[in-house]
């Protein structure tokens, strides 16, 4: 046997045991006629000691040993003099008698330590040295528990786990597809799915009635924090049932990941915002909810009195600050230029302070007489020591994105994004439709097989832009980790849908008349709901990244530099392929 125990079991009880361990040197480090080595598993670290007194071959071949080295050791568990009390181990080390160096390895380019000297792309491009490290071994050990909690809830509940293909047809309205020649049928290609909507709602026509997967997805997109190429759902649908019965049920999945995943347990039924009040209150269709700095609209108090800026505003809206008084006109001044960002792209920000005897001391005294800004602090409910922060703009909707960028900055400043703390929400009643200007035309905001709300459903021949549609998202601290939608299961309604989408009926027949047409075999009223498992790992993780919860991430880039793909592939390949690849513009 390799080893009798691994590198984190063994404990003071096991005093006097003879155990064989296996695993890589961490560090050695040699004292007086004693070489010491830290010895690392999955499981732990436990500390080895080579005694030159009882022999010193052995103790000068340990002297020898490099971080890295894979080896194996017999010795004597014993108690150690100078315990390690940030060890469950440190309490014991082994009195090693044999010694079998397993494999040598050279000088790794960065430590191999929580707290390491190495940068993100020199450790993307070594990985698998990256995920010996245990604060990064204990994202994937989270993840694992996670699925298997998944697993555990959804079967109890009565779900199939179903696979469904990786290789499907390309469906053009939404993020781009990543696409693959096919090289038996020359000229056309299959696509990676961006999810298995389609085809989970065959199920559903199959008379699954309840199915799951924990499936790999693929969207060509530009990357961020929280996106990655592919990326992994937690994917549901439900056949029978409404809106009320799906958010039930994966409320009460999240609430069974809280509980078994960080011992929380989270009793109320979690709060719901429409999507409108989301965005006239926090600017945002998923609000951090761990603070409050809601906004408050100005525009009755504060235009009119020959502050231009106001004066031409489309819309005037701030945030109260609580006991952030006391920032300096320097701490104001970054906070200007914060906003003034071209991502943001804010003009300005105008601030006020409530004095400690109530009265009100704006960046904009000389427009406003004392008795107009009690006015405002009076719309804040803003006390002594509080902060109101206030920009304006020309277009209502992209003030308040500005304004949401400003809060969340704020509550980052003042310590209020607390990690440890989690607010969750349901976000309801968004819009069926959106406006693409560079489509010029409206856009499904999140895809065309989600049902309008029934009373909405008339509105849909007058009024398109004004339709609700049946669908929610889960946002916990300001994250979407989840959302999902009542499906149309008629086929007459899914095409008129399609129409307003600008899709004539032959290429809505030759993109989904496979789903049209199983409608019209006894499809069942359905809905469902996909979780991001990477983002919710992360969030349990406390991670600002979900790259460091998946094994083998792209970079921002979109690239993996440790496979160093995507890359050119032969041109025999290629002609296999039909391919013509042309050169790349420099």
């Amino acid at each position: 046997m390799y080893r009798t125990h691994t590198c984190g079991e063994l404990r003071l009880q096991n005093a006097g045991t003879e155990v064989t361990l296996s695993g890589w040197i961490q560090r050695t480090r040699k004292m007086g006629g004693m070489v010491f080595a830290d010895l690392r598993d999955r499981y732990g670290i436990t500390q080895l000691a080579f005694n030159d007194g009882i022999d010193p071959e052995l103790c000068e071949r340990a002297s020898h040993l490099g971080r890295e080295y894979v080896v194996q050791v017999t010795g004597k568990v014993a108690e150690r003099e100078n315990k390690n009390a940030n060890l469950p181990t440190g309490d014991i080390e082994i009195i090693v008698s044999k010694l079998n160096v397993l494999n040598e390895s050279v000088t790794p380019p960065f430590t191999i330590e929580d707290n390491t000297d190495g940068g993100d792309d020199l450790r993307m491009k070594y990985r698998y040295l990256d995920l010996r490290r245990a604060c990064v071994r204990k994202n994937l050990e989270l993840r694992h528990k996670m699925a298997f909690e998944v697993r555990s809830y959804l079967d109890k509940q009565g779900f199939l786990e179903v696979e469904t293909p990786v290789l499907i047809g390309s469906t053009p309205e939404g993020a781009r597809d990543f696409v693959v020649p096919s090289r038996m049928n020359p000229g056309q290609f299959y696509a990676l799915p961006q999810s298995p909507q389609t085809l989970k709602q065959l199920l559903m026509v199959a008379g699954f009635d309840r199915y799951f997967q924990i499936v790999k997805c693929f969207r060509d997109e530009d990357l961020r924090a929280d996106r990655q190429p592919e990326f992994t759902q937690i994917d549901c649908e439900m056949s029978f049932v409404e809106q009320e019965d799906i958010i039930n049920m994966f409320e009460g999945m999240a609430k069974h990941l809280f509980k078994t995943i960080l011992n929380i347990d989270m009793k109320e039924a979690f709060p719901r915002m429409t999507w409108h009040d989301a965005m006239k209150y926090y600017g945002s269709d998923k609000p951090d909810l761990r603070f409050d700095m809601k906004f408050v609209e100005l525009m009755d108090i504060l235009k009119g009195y020959g502050f231009s800026v106001f004066d031409g505003a489309a819309y005037i809206g701030g945030i109260c600050a609580k006991g952030a008084a006391t920032y300096t006109r320097k701490q104001l001044d970054q906070l200007t230029e914060f906003v003034k960002r071209p991502q943001i792209g804010a003009k300005g920000m105008v601030y006020a302070r409530v004095e400690a005897d109530g009265n009100v001391k704006s960046s904009v005294d000389k427009f406003y007489t004392q008795e107009v800004l009690q006015k405002m602090k009076a719309a804040f409910g803003a006390e002594p020591g509080d902060l109101i922060l206030i920009l304006s703009g020309d277009d209502a909707m992209k003030t308040r994105k500005q304004l949401c960028e400003l809060r969340l900055e704020v509550a980052q400043q003042l310590g209020l994004r607390d990690k440890d703390k989690f607010a969750c929400l349901w976000v309801v009643d968004f819009p069926m439709y959106e406006w693409s200007e560079e489509e010029n035309r409206l856009m499904a905001m999140h895809h065309p097989f989600t049902s309008p709300k029934p009373e909405d459903i008339p509105l849909l021949d007058t009024d398109p832009a004004s339709v609700r549609a049946n669908a929610y998202d889960m946002v916990i601290n300001g994250v979407e980790v989840g959302g999902g939608s009542i499906r149309i299961h008629d086929s007459e309604l899914q095409a008129k849908v399609f129409k307003i989408l600008g899709f004539t009926p032959e290429k809505a027949q030759e993109q989904f008349g496979f789903l049209m047409n199983a409608f019209k075999y006894g499809a069942p009223p359905h809905g469902g709901l996909a979780y991001g498992l990477d983002r919710f790992v992360s969030l349990f993780a406390k991670l600002d990244s979900i790259r460091d919860c998946i094994a083998f991430p792209k970079n921002n880039s979109g690239r993996d530099v440790m496979l160093d793909a995507p890359s050119a592939i032969d041109q025999k390949q290629l002609d296999e392929l039909y391919l013509d690849v042309r050169p790349v513009k420099e």
